[in-house]
């Protein structure tokens, strides 16, 4: 398979000048072993999915780093979280950056051991899979957000997003982008071998309720979170769909987008939203076999909100941003108390809010803005222009404050 250049190498490289260790997270086969071997070929590596490596690391670390010495790439550090503590011990004693290299696919975990043993230390980066940038080449490397210096740079490195229905349903692991592995082999490989080995585990049920769980989920994708519904479906309670919900975002599967609940709007749904990370795994957990046959379902709105969140998300990573404090959704009744109104994205960035809607259509109108005015009530922020993403070829002006915008621009 050709590598494919990721986005986010540049910030690694600066990073790992500067730390003397550096963690990359993200969910199983997005590509951080293959990136960071590819970035820095005369690092010794380690894997602890290597049962042997992980008990020597736990029982005898110094024989451990005798074995390995640094530079040291340590892959799924999360298995034996208690060599954190041993690197602390080695980056203190030394002056050097670069040290380690660490990745692993759960990053809640991973987080707890390394402010407890390498706080100060660290660098922490995000790697999701391929974007829409990475497969169609385009070395643009700033965050989506709607200002127009943002819009004037993305104008000058357009592609067009060609057969897009079908980057939606094949999903964003690079390993699917080698002409020669077929779609299902490849998730059914994934659904088997890493879910149930690294999450299944991690959730301890019999197999078939662990599938109707993971299938009542990816159902969902798109929609506001109800456990209650959730359990309904896979016959469990409801606490313990809650602590699987939990796994499943800890494991970089799914993503939950937190409602904007500014003091000001009372009337606003408090739930998140739930998003698969992938749509592809979205797709076959689901059971939607083709492009063709998604894209004229009844799911294709949410699988296409999906898709798109999903890439928003990917270029606040790919540049090294943190985008949990940065992206909200809104639902509430403070502008018509009769019916629900709904902002798909809110996108905050110094001091102003960016309300975006995501569809599926070619033809946008102005009213699909029209709930944007609640976001004026928040006295301490702006409103700043208000986006829709659809399916339009240009960009289009609909009103002074609203503009429609093909995805190419994400």
């Amino acid at each position: 398979m050709n590598y494919i250049e990721r986005t986010i190498t540049n910030v690694i490289k600066n990073r790992i000048n500067h730390s003397k260790c550096l963690l990359l997270t993200g969910a199983r086969q997005v590509g951080k072993s293959t990136l960071l071997t590819h970035i820095f070929p005369h690092y010794h590596k380690v894997s602890f999915d290597d049962k042997f490596a992980r008990l020597q690391a736990k029982e005898e670390p110094n024989l451990f780093f005798l074995n390995n010495p640094c530079p040291l790439f340590i892959d799924e550090v999360q298995k034996e979280n208690s060599i954190l503590e041993e690197i602390k011990l080695k980056v203190d004693s030394s002056d050097e950056r670069g040290l380690f290299l660490l990745s692993g696919s759960q990053k809640l975990e991973l987080m707890k051991g390394i402010s407890e043993s390498l706080a100060g230390r660290i660098s922490v980066t995000e790697l999701a899979g391929l974007s829409l940038r990475e497969i169609f080449g385009i070395d643009y490397r700033a965050h989506f957000i709607p200002t127009e210096a943002y819009i004037a740079a993305r104008e000058k490195m357009l592609k067009p997003y060609t057969d897009i229905w079908s980057v939606i349903h094949r999903g964003a692991y690079p390993e699917l982008y080698d002409l020669d592995r077929d779609w299902q082999d490849y998730y059914s490989s994934y659904v088997n071998t890493y879910l149930e080995r690294d999450i299944h585990e991690l959730i301890a049920s019999d197999s078939v309720t662990f599938m109707k769980f993971l299938t009542a989920v990816a159902a969902r994708t798109g929609e506001i979170l109800n456990y209650a519904n959730i359990a309904n479906d896979v016959e469990v309670s409801e606490p313990t769909i809650k602590k699987w919900i939990s796994i499943l975002e800890r494991t970089g599967i799914i993503y939950l987008l937190q409602p904007y609940s500014a003091s000001v709007l009372k009337r606003t749904i408090r739930s998140p939203k739930i998003y698969f990370r992938d749509t592809g795994l979205a797709c076959y957990l689901t059971r939607w076999l083709t492009p063709e046959a998604l894209k004229v379902s009844a799911v294709a709105g949410n699988m296409f909100e999906t898709f798109i969140v999903s890439e928003i998300l990917k270029s606040y990573s790919n540049e090294g941003l943190d985008y949990r404090f940065h992206i909200y959704y809104y639902r509430g009744k403070d502008k018509n108390k009769s019916r629900d109104n709904e902002i798909d994205l809110i996108l905050e960035e110094n001091g102003v809010l960016y309300p975006i809607e995501i569809k599926m259509t070619g033809n946008p109108r102005a009213d699909m803005g029209d709930t944007n005015v609640v976001l004026d009530k928040v006295a301490d922020k702006k409103r700043g222009t208000g986006v829709i993403l659809c399916m339009v070829d240009k960009k289009i002006y609909l009103r002074e404050n609203l503009v429609a915008l093909p995805i190419e621009y994400i």
